[in-house]
């Protein structure tokens, strides 16, 4: 008989996916874990693999988005027929607009369905930002698809006066779903001088922050760190090459913490607390247009220079929309830093279903007194956990907080 196949959830936080490409023509015979179909999710773009095998029947549309769990294809048997499709098949994300049309198969990568435009995710955003028309722009990319170098090269080549307002550009799918106690623009006190729409990655955030706090009994306390041990490694390491930034040395004194204190690493479930026995640090980085954490897997068992590359390397892929989803999924803990801002302190919100977060300061100068009564010049850091009382009280948190801040001030981080 058929076999679904159907929209993956990819991750806690995927709601809907968007195809953007068949890999394989319609009606192709493949075998379970071959690469069949380019999606993207709110995050990430990212391959499917077949999830079985026979002939594939494709019954989802370029261009569109669908649920996870929807049916956008079958498994047949040799000789067997496609169930006729169902309105779960047809249906996009809830709210948004279904353009029905012919399904485009794998040998013509470029076509869309309706007037859908394919388009990178990062293409996307820098549009939105430039005010530049996607229906007016050619794409370089595989199958036609616009990149972010298109929007760049058709932002030069247009006067702004020529160009539409975020606005304009806005699609159904951009603005699914409803944010949190929230006021319609008849409710302003003014008029506005403008509106930046909430969608895409800010939609996500501000659901997920406002889900976090409505769930979480949230606290955060500060800890003070001398930060001198690490500046004196940080130096001698320029000697063989670029050293490791202050957060990775952060990084790797919490990885080390959370083995020591495991009731951090987890989450809170039905049954209880969970404790989770991987330690795997999501590390937030700054976009344009909102926030991303990728993660560093099996971080506890990297040494400083291995995680420091691979910090380099997610931060790098996050700002070129280039992060795999395995490069997304499974954060126990989360670190955050403002101190490139020259904010000392700050309340993290915690990133669900996680636990705790861990702000970082900026590194600045303090003067202790020594034992004889001298001042002693001193670079120190402000460190700031929040964490879920729900999970756990607020000595216990203190007692990682003080284990982070006594690994730093050791400052012993083998490679």
């Amino acid at each position: 008989m058929p076999i679904e196949f159907q929209m993956p959830k990819l991750g806690l936080t995927m709601e809907a996916g968007t195809i953007l490409e068949w890999l394989v023509a319609d009606g192709t015979e493949v075998v379970e874990g071959l690469p069949v179909l380019l999606i993207e999710t709110d995050k990430v773009e990212s391959e499917l693999e077949s999830s079985g095998s026979g002939r594939l029947h494709q019954t989802g549309v370029v261009g569109e988005s669908y649920p996870c769990g929807a049916v956008i294809g079958w498994f047949l048997a040799p000789n067997e027929a496609a169930p006729e499709a169902s309105s779960a098949t047809q249906d996009v994300a809830a709210g948004t607009s279904v353009t029905h049309a012919t399904t485009v198969h794998g040998g013509d990568p470029g076509a869309t369905a309706g007037d859908r435009i394919p388009v990178s995710p990062n293409a996307r955003r820098l549009a939105g930002k430039l005010g530049v028309d996607l229906a007016g722009v050619s794409g370089t990319g595989r199958g036609g698809r616009i990149v972010s170098e298109d929007i760049e090269a058709a932002a030069s080549a247009s006067p702004p006066e020529t160009r539409s307002s975020p606005l304009e550009t806005e699609t159904d799918d951009d603005v699914t779903g409803v944010i949190p106690n929230t006021q319609s623009l008849t409710d302003l006190l003014q008029t506005p001088s403008s509106v930046i729409p909430m969608r895409g990655m800010r939609r996500t955030i501000a659901n997920r922050m406002h889900a976090s706090l409505q769930d979480m009994a949230q606290l955060t306390l500060t800890m003070e760190v001398v930060m001198d041990a690490v500046v004196s490694d940080r130096e001698r390491r320029k000697d063989s090459g670029p050293p490791p930034g202050y957060t990775d040395y952060v990084i790797a004194a919490v990885a080390t913490a959370l083995v020591r204190h495991p009731v951090v690493n987890s989450q809170v479930t039905a049954d209880g607390v969970a404790l989770l026995p991987e330690v795997k640090v999501g590390m937030a980085v700054a976009l344009d247009d909102g926030l991303i954490v990728p993660v560093l897997h099996d971080a506890a068992l990297l040494g400083l220079s291995e995680l420091a590359a691979e910090t380099t390397r997610l931060a790098e892929a996050a700002r070129d929309s280039s992060l795999r989803l395995v490069d997304l999924e499974g954060g126990t803990f989360s670190v955050t830093a403002l101190g490139m801002f020259g904010v000392d302190g700050f309340t993290p919100v915690v990133n669900p279903p996680n636990t705790a977060i861990l702000g970082i300061g900026r590194l600045r100068d303090s003067v202790f007194w020594s034992e004889l009564g001298e001042p002693v010049r001193s670079s120190v850091l402000t460190l700031s956990l929040t964490w879920d009382h729900r999970a756990f009280d607020g000595a216990p948190a203190a007692r990682f907080a003080a284990e982070v801040r006594d690994l730093l001030e050791a400052g012993d981080f083998p490679d």
